[in-house]
């Protein structure tokens, strides 16, 4: 495999339409928001869905959703122990042989880390690996607007004990009528070197953030709903960066158009895309697929 040589910076450009990105579980899972409106998608919920798609394509996942379990293991500790590296490497207290044996096996231990804090007759761990790969929260463009619509279950979900409830049970359902979000991440050499992170892991992340809502359709976020449609990869040509990654981040400029006929963005053309020229990098820019 290619050993990952230049720091990268990337910018995914995400639409949502009537679709809830990231329900919100201390706010009656409404889409998140901040505190002046602006959307949100958390970096766990994005790093959810580059676990997802790299498990898709056949990668080997530590952290694995438990509807998507490949290997039977209800839980990261027994994912953890029943290795034989990582258990050789705890039973003879090798914290740096136990790290490389994680990073070599998993593709998300070596992309984002993993603190691996374990303790039980069998095993007693406590390991932390930094991965290079950096992943902002998500956050829209403009304000979004959310709408609550009210519903009702042909079914109760409990027998009523007088046996006279209605079947009609009302529920709420959130979704935000339309917004663009942009995730920003990085890709640092340091620490690619230290947990063996490839151009080939570089070049897979890349393909899960072009997909990342692939087979993840539910009732909150419906097929199409949810769309990647730009990605701007920016790969320095050496290994600390030509610029900093909030520098290169800035260079994308997107705002609302002046000359929109209606009050708010409805679609992702009802913005304009600037991106200013930062001499010797030029981003691959990508369609999402």
């Amino acid at each position: 495999m290619g050993k990952f040589m230049n720091k990268i910076d990337f910018v995914v450009l995400v639409t949502a339409s009537k679709a809830n990105p990231n329900g919100d579980p201390l706010n009656g899972n409404r889409p998140r928001e901040d505190f002046e409106g602006y959307g949100e998608i958390s970096d766990v919920c994005i790093k959810r869905k580059i676990r997802n798609r790299l498990q898709d394509i056949g990668e080997e996942i530590f952290v694995q959703s438990d509807e998507r379990c490949q290997d039977g293991f209800k839980s990261l500790s027994e994912r953890a122990k029943n290795n034989e590296a990582l258990a050789a490497a705890s039973k003879a207290k090798d914290s740096d042989a136990y790290a490389k044996a994680a990073c070599d096996k998993w593709i998300d231990v070596r992309s984002f880390g993993q603190v691996f804090a374990f303790k039980d007759k069998d095993q007693n761990v406590s390991v932390g690996v930094r991965g290079p790969v950096s992943i902002h929260a998500g956050v829209s463009v403009s304000p979004v607007d959310i709408v609550d619509i009210q519903i009702t279950k042909s079914t109760n979900s409990e027998p009523s004990k007088d046996g006279k409830k209605s079947s009609d049970t009302m529920g709420t359902k959130h979704r935000v009528e339309f917004g663009l979000y942009v995730i920003k991440g990085s890709i640092n050499y340091q620490l690619a070197e230290k947990t063996g992170f490839t151009e080939e892991d570089a070049e897979k992340i890349k393909e899960a953030l072009l997909s990342l809502f692939e087979n993840d359709a539910s009732s909150a976020r419906p097929d199409g709903s949810m769309e990647v449609r730009k990605l701007y990869w920016w790969r320095h040509n050496c290994p600390t960066g030509q610029y900093s990654s909030a520098k290169v981040h800035r260079s994308l400029v997107i705002k609302e158009r002046d000359d929109l006929d209606h009050d708010t963005p409805n679609c992702f053309e009802d913005y304009d895309i600037i991106l200013n020229n930062l001499e010797g990098l030029e981003p691959e820019v990508y369609e999402g697929v």
